[in-house]
Parts: C-alpha cells; structure tokens; sequence
C-alpha cells in the first residue's frame, strides 16, 4: 500500500486491491460537480411527480442517470448537510448543530482538499454556510468578528464565488434583510462587484461554466461545488418566470419562478458540458439541503415570504427530522459508468458522497468514524439493502433510519417507530407493537450519539498514524 502525507496527520490509502466498487485508474478519474438547491422539497421537481413546476434541466438529468427515491439531506436544516457533503460525517462530529452555528474546523478532512491531493482543480459557487469569510469586514450575520472564520479557500478550494449566507434569488446584491450585506467573496478580503445583477442562478453560473472551460483546456480534472441559493428565501423571481406562472397566485409565482431559472441553468451547465465532449466522464449529483422551509404569505422583506414548496406527501418540513424535512431529490449521473433511466430505493445521504468518491478513486477513509458508504456497489445493484443505520440530529430531536424502520424522538422524550417501506408518510406509529426494535435502535442511537459528542471534544483528530 502506497501512503500520500495528506493533512492533519493523516494518511490517505491507496488501495492495490479493492473491493469497494469500481476503482478508477488515475487516467480515467472523472471531473465531478456537486449540485444542491437552497430548501427545494422532495416534491418541487418535475422527476418526482410536480406537474406545476417547470424543471426540463432536472427532468432530463434524472433520465440521464439514477435517481434516488429515499435520498436524505444530511440534517433537517441547511448549514450542517453541507458539513456532511463535503467531510462524510455527521456535523454533530464537528460542532455544526444548526443553521448558522459552528464552523468547519481546520483538522476536518474535505472532499475538495483530498482532491486537491490527487490532482484536481477545485472551486465552490454559492451558498457556504460553513463559517465566515472575514474578520474584519461585517457580511451578512455573523461575519466581521473572526469567531466564526472558516472561508472555503481555507478548507481545500482554489477558486471561490461564494456567499457565507442567503441571498435574494433576484438581484442577489440587492433587497437584502440583514444589516450586514452579504457578498459574494472569491477569495481573502475580495469579494465581486460586477455582473451581480438578474437571476442569482445565472451570476453563479457565469462564473462556473469559465471554471470549467479552464480546466478543459489545461487538461485537468476538476472538482466544483455548485450550491445554489434557490428557492430560499428571499424568494424573487424576475419577469419572465413570474409570466410563465400568470395563472398562480403571487407567491407561488415567484417560488416556482426561482426554480425554473435555477433549473435553466443546471441544463446550460450540461449543454457546456457536451460542448466540451466531457460528458461521459463527468459525475453529476443534485440533491436539495434539507425540506421545504414553511408554507407562508407575505413580501420579499418577511424571512418567511414566498416559501411554497411541497414534499410530496412526506410529513413535516424544514426543521423536522420527519420524512418532509429529510427526504430530498436526489440524482447522480455519470454516463460511462452509471446506466441512464435508473431508480433505486436504496438509501442514500449527503455524507455518501465523501466516501463513494473516495472509493472511486481507490483510497482507504482516514482513520477516524465515517457516517457515508460508497454507493456505487448500490447503484451497481451489487447490494440491496443499507447495512446499518443513518443517524440524524438537530438540537430538539434525534432519530436513526435503517433500511426499514425509523426510529425518531420528537423531543427527547418520546420515541416513535415507522416501518418506512409500508409507511413512507409515517402515519402509523408501531413503537408500542414492536417494543424489542425500539429497544434495539434506541441502544443503536444513543451508542453513536455519545460516539459523535467524543469525535466533537476531539478525539477523532488525535494521533492516527499506523
């Protein structure tokens, strides 16, 4: 086995033999772009049954490759899911407990530094959410007092156009709530002041696509993150999607406004991509952050305005660790490796994505706990069923998931139990019929909730050398 000095100490594995899935020679290794969506609901997308929502981009992606039918966000809430995408462990590992709490902490492994690592070019757009971008220029909640400081340059991205928070769908710069503006920063102490005007989906995306084409022409494989602001709110959609939405109500049209600029631009990127000819051996992921934010009225200046997303019958919303507030659209697409028009209930979270494309690569995870698996055995049809469990927290509750049953406290106190292939919208609690489960995966729970306390003090960053 060959080691390669990697960061905090820790090595990283090639493995000579591996049978973790399809191990890709370092030739052939594919240009991956991880997509995401800003509280988009299980059921916003055309692919999931939305028959209002216009969403060819998605549609023909999803056709293009697997789609997830259980695909869970890694939390109930923004902030810690996009912790778990990028280290694939659970953010309660780290201290990320909830939407603007916590930071990445330096001695964390991210995808986007392991990448870095085996030869990529790397780069984040949008949404970050992960810690702040100053410490001494107020932006946006939290930004100015260095508390909080933890920008991605400084957690393995080379280039960067990123915001720490939210901000309007329309005319990002424009309309914010805060008293801090947030911007959009590319890097220590800059941050852009030009082509920031129109759809927000499209400003991220003209500074993606020339990313991209760089890579290309340099002949290296790249590494993008591309976590759109839409449809969070402040939910503003411009002219010509309120127009293609006449016929609903005002709110309605601005949130499925939003959706359907942001759909257009994840097709412009795949069209880009054709155009490149990298198609084939481009990875592809879309997921949302978490459920739909809460159903209400009102004006772009109220935080809550103009949130009209649905969850296709799952119960609860964002904010809940119930079906609606976990379940989100999920896609992978890599056509020369993954079979076009696939559907697969096999369940999957935002803290696989680490771990599966490690696995591609052929490497061994460092030696600390891991709450991802490689899903490429799974969508090779290899492996039917989870091993384990899927566990989730958020300050108020806690629940674990395995291949059939789901275990969730709504307030520490009470526990509920749903069998999830008979039950998917968690009508029928069975915890007093099955009390030998509940008690088993109350045991499970509670064992890997002290496990992430332990990694939180620091034990997972302690000497992990062979």
């Amino acid at each position: 086995m060959i080691a390669l000095k990697a960061f905090s100490s820790i090595p990283l594995v090639l493995l000579a033999l591996s049978n973790s899935g399809q191990v890709i020679p370092k030739d052939h290794r594919p240009n991956i772009i991880l997509l995401m969506a800003d509280d988009l609901g299980w059921g916003d997308v055309g692919f999931n049954g939305n028959t209002k929502i216009k969403t060819p981009g998605l549609d023909q992606m999803a056709r293009a490759g697997v789609v997830f039918d259980r695909f869970y966000a890694g939390s109930a809430v923004c902030s810690p899911t996009r912790g778990s995408c990028i280290t694939g462990r659970n953010p309660y590992r780290y201290g990320i407990w909830f939407a603007n709490q916590g930071m990445m902490k330096k001695e964390e492994i991210t995808i986007s530094e392991v990448a870095k690592k085996v030869g990529y070019t790397t780069a984040h757009f949008g949404k970050w959410h992960l810690g702040t971008f100053s410490k001494t220029i107020p932006d946006g909640r939290r930004g100015g007092t260095g508390a909080a400081y933890s920008p991605p340059w400084e957690n393995g991205f080379d280039q960067c156009f990123s915001t720490e928070q939210a901000v309007p769908t329309w005319d990002p710069m424009k309309n914010q709530t805060f008293k801090n503006p947030t911007k959009y920063w590319s890097g220590p102490e800059q941050y852009a002041s030009e082509n920031l005007d129109g759809d927000d989906s499209r400003v991220m995306m003209d500074r993606v696509i020339p990313f991209i084409q760089n890579a290309v022409k340099k002949d290296t494989p790249f590494f993008a993150v591309v976590w759109f602001h839409a449809p969070h709110s402040p939910v503003v959609a411009g002219p010509k999607y309120l127009e293609m939405y006449q016929k609903f109500d005002a709110n309605k049209q601005h949130y499925y406004g939003c959706i359907t600029a942001m759909d257009e631009q994840v097709a412009r990127l795949r069209e880009e991509l054709k155009a490149l000819k990298i198609t084939d051996n481009t990875l592809i992921t879309f997921c949302s952050d978490n459920g739909p934010a809460g159903e209400g009225g009102g004006t772009l200046q109220h935080p809550g305005a103009r949130q009209q997303g649905e969850t296709g019958g799952f119960r609860g919303r964002k904010g809940v660790l119930y079906e609606g507030g976990l379940r989100v659209p999920g896609i992978m697409v890599w056509p020369s490796h993954i079979k076009e028009g696939k559907h697969t209930g096999f369940p999957a979270v935002t803290s696989d994505y680490f771990t599966t494309i490690l696995a591609l690569w052929g490497f061994e995870l460092p030696k600390r706990p891991y709450d991802g698996m490689n899903l490429l055995p799974a969508i090779d049809g290899k492996i039917t069923e989870r091993p384990g469990f899927i566990g989730f927290q958020i300050p108020s509750q806690q629940s674990i998931v395995t291949q059939n049953y789901k275990l969730i406290t709504p307030d520490k106190k009470s526990f509920e139990l749903y069998y999830l292939p008979g039950d998917k919208y968690e009508q029928k609690d069975i915890a007093a019929a099955h009390p030998d489960i509940v008690k088993q995966m109350k045991k499970e729970l509670f064992l890997w909730i002290e496990a992430c306390k332990n990694s939180n003090k620091g034990d997972d960053y302690k000497d992990n050398e062979d």
